[in-house]
């Protein structure tokens, strides 16, 4: 037992140590009248001999520990063999397991500047630095530092410079490129990976309005395909980390809608000022879904985004509506004084949920002023007629449901039509809803009129319109006039339109209007194609009681108009040309004109006016013209028509169908019909747990 003691000792101790130990060893032994082993074996004296050899080391320089297993295990040397810097342990153990452990204090490697000769420099604490590669900046622990494992590295990994000089890799470490500090390189893990996929994927899968199981029935798979057939399998397994489940989508997608709220209310905290647009509608489930939009001024530009989309869980009055808002305001705090103009479908002469709701808003902001869409008085106007074109419109909406009511009606058709060679073989269906409608159904109609007259039976009382010349020159009349003034209307809509766009556009169907009357009154028109080319076609002209008809209508549609949209004194003409104003405006005080003097004079704001449109251009001058400027964006920020809302309404109708009834549409909404997009990274960097699930 003493020689195999001594054989641990000879592996980690000194020469010195190990007669010492063997001295006090042996007359520990003779002390004892039964042999070492029998000692070890008897479980009183066991930890007196552990004790005993553990006095011994000790007692020496050297703190090293060692393993003394019981008799049943090979007694054999366990020293754990570490780099330098790191503490290297032996452990004594009994065969009760107990441990007993000894430090020692690491060893650091200094560096030497006869290693540049290896092609290595030293990186970090001079006391402690680890070793750095000047050719391919690689570091090395601190235990590499010495010139064998310097020389391997430069022999094994640039063999093409082992046999240079100092000198050489002196002038290759003092290189501009070399100066610059190292870059740790940042990989993302396979689990954040694949929580930004599963982000990005849920993102498009909301902007596109389909259902959250088609990311893991078809995205999913069809990516794997893909990926599979471009790289390999291996590359292809990692597709399916990407957590695309129908519940993770949907909280992906909520999460993605609160990081654009979020940044939404930032904006309008910092703005001068917005304004609101907001209409209310049932949805397939029977909800009162609420759409608010907002204008505001952002980075230079005006901009358009959605408030809010809230259902109203109670009844849908004014009352209703308008604590949804305020409630969203002060959740937020966002002040209401900010609020400059409020756009509905309901005019100041109406009563109604929406009038009432806007003058609750007007009374928590004083400063605010309330505006009817342009687009509700286009169609308002447009509805009154004379008597002669309105029986001829009813009668043709009457013909198209004769035929559209009925499936097996439009199948024959249809086949008729194919066997005739006509152009279309459908009818389109006429929605008073739907102001753009009317001019196409009448266009449809006036083509297919050669393919009706032989399908109508002679039973059907209205089939005598299509063989009478009078009824159709006034269908005629009626699809170029509705044609036109649909073309008006959609001119009309789209993303930042201001009032003098609008009321440009007015400006010209009211010319237009003039001279249409004037024309026919003359017995000339050409301003009607589909009237002119069905005269020409039947070599007739225009009976005086069609003629007198159509002067009615264009007049009376004219001064209807005038009654919609009034002719006002313009006291804001500088904001839509500032550089035609030569005379100080009335709604301008002398600081205010002096600016725009000012503003004026500059060559290079001209040139800008030129190339932006009216709203970049102002909002570009707030830093250098703040006072002129900020008067300027408060004209433009209000809505002037509900196109929004209107197209905010169907993208809702499209996503919440009567399959999916109990989907929560606010989030889809949010994503669909924001401009701001989502910071994935700032999301992702939230989450204290980067796992693909969650």
């Amino acid at each position: 037992m003493i020689a195999r003691l001594l054989c641990i000792l000879s592996y980690n101790f000194n020469t010195f140590l190990i007669f010492n130990v063997y001295s006090k060893l042996t007359m520990f032994c003779t002390t004892n009248t039964l042999p070492m082993d029998l000692l070890l074996k008897q479980g009183s004296l066991k930890q007196e001999v552990e004790s005993f050899c553990y006095q011994i080391v000790s007692e020496s320089n050297d703190q090293k520990v060692g393993i003394l297993q019981s008799e049943d295990e090979q007694l054999q040397p366990s020293v754990s063999k570490k780099s330098e810097g790191e503490l290297s342990r032996v452990k004594f153990m009994s065969s009760s397991n107990k441990i007993t452990t000894f430090s020692k204090k690491p060893k650091r490697r200094k560096y030497d500047e006869s290693y540049l000769s290896f092609g290595f420099t030293y990186f970090g604490n001079r006391d402690a630095p680890h070793a750095q590669c000047v050719l391919c900046k690689k570091i090395l622990s601190n235990s590499s530092l010495a010139p064998s494992k310097l020389r391997r590295h430069l022999e094994t990994k640039h063999a093409a410079y082992k046999d240079k000089d100092i000198s050489f890799f002196k002038q290759h470490l003092d290189s501009p490129e070399n100066n610059k500090p190292p870059t740790p390189k940042i990989v993302n893990t396979d689990n954040e990976s694949a929580t930004e996929a599963s982000y990005n994927v849920s993102y498009h899968i909301a902007l596109s309005g389909e259902a959250h199981t088609i990311g893991e029935l078809l995205i999913k798979p069809c990516a794997k395909d893909v990926v599979m057939r471009m790289f390999d399998e291996q590359y292809s397994k990692k597709i399916d980390a990407v957590q695309l489940s129908n519940s993770t989508v949907a909280r992906r997608i909520k999460d993605l809608a609160a990081d654009i709220e979020e940044e939404l209310v930032c904006r309008l905290k910092i703005c001068d000022g917005f304004s609101l647009q907001l209409d209310e509608s049932a949805d397939v489930s029977g909800l009162a879904v609420l759409l608010v939009f907002v204008r505001y001024r952002f980075n230079k530009s005006i901009e358009e985004d959605l408030l809010l989309c809230e259902s109203l869980q109670s009844n849908a009055t004014g009352k209703e509506i308008f604590n949804c808002i305020n409630s969203f305001m002060q959740k937020h705090e966002i002040e209401w004084e900010k609020c400059v103009d409020v756009c509905s479908d309901a005019s100041r002469a109406m009563d109604g949920k929406i009038a009432e709701a806007v003058t609750l808003i007007k009374y928590v902001a004083p400063e605010s002023t309330s505006s009817h869409c342009l687009l509700y008085r286009h169609a308002l106007a447009v509805k009154i007629m004379p008597t002669s074109l309105k029986n001829v419109l009813d009668q043709a909406v009457q013909i198209i449901n004769y035929i559209k009511a009925r499936p097996h009606q439009s199948r024959l058709l249809k086949i008729l039509c194919e066997e005739m060679g006509a152009q279309h073989t459908a009818l389109l269906l006429n929605t008073e809803v739907r102001w753009l409608s009317r001019g196409k159904v009448l266009v449809r109609l006036f083509e297919l009129r050669r393919e009706l007259l032989v399908f109508m039976d002679s039973a059907f009382r209205l089939s005598d319109c299509l063989t009478n010349s009078s009824w159709l020159l006034r269908l005629a009349y009626l699809a170029d006039i509705f044609t036109k003034l649909n073309e008006v209307n959609l001119s009309m809509q789209g993303k930042n339109v201001t009032v003098f766009t609008v009321f440009d556009k007015m400006s010209s169907l009211l010319r237009k209007l003039e001279f249409w009357a004037s024309s026919v009154e003359e017995e000339n028109f050409d301003c009607f194609p589909t009237l002119s080319d069905f005269l020409t076609e039947i070599n007739s002209t225009v009976d005086k009681d069609i003629c007198s008809a159509i002067v009615q209508h264009l007049r009376g549609l004219r001064s209807t108009l005038l009654k919609y949209f009034p002719v006002t004194n313009d006291n804001n003409a500088w904001v839509r040309n500032p550089f035609t104003i030569t005379v100080k405006p009335a709604s301008l005080v002398a600081r205010d004109y002096e600016s725009l003097i000012d503003l004026t004079s500059d060559s290079q704001v001209k040139q800008n006016f030129s190339e932006l449109s009216l709203n970049d251009f102002w909002s570009s001058l707030i830093q250098e013209y703040p006072s002129i400027a900020r008067r300027a964006v408060r004209v433009l920020l209000p809505f002037a028509t509900m196109h929004l809302c209107e197209t905010g309404f169907s993208y809702y109708a499209a996503t919440k169908t009567k399959y999916r009834k109990r989907l929560d549409a606010a989030p889809h909404m949010r994503i669909r019909l924001s401009n701001i997009t989502p910071n994935i990274k700032r999301i992702c960097d939230k989450k204290t747990q980067k796992h693909c699930s969650h």
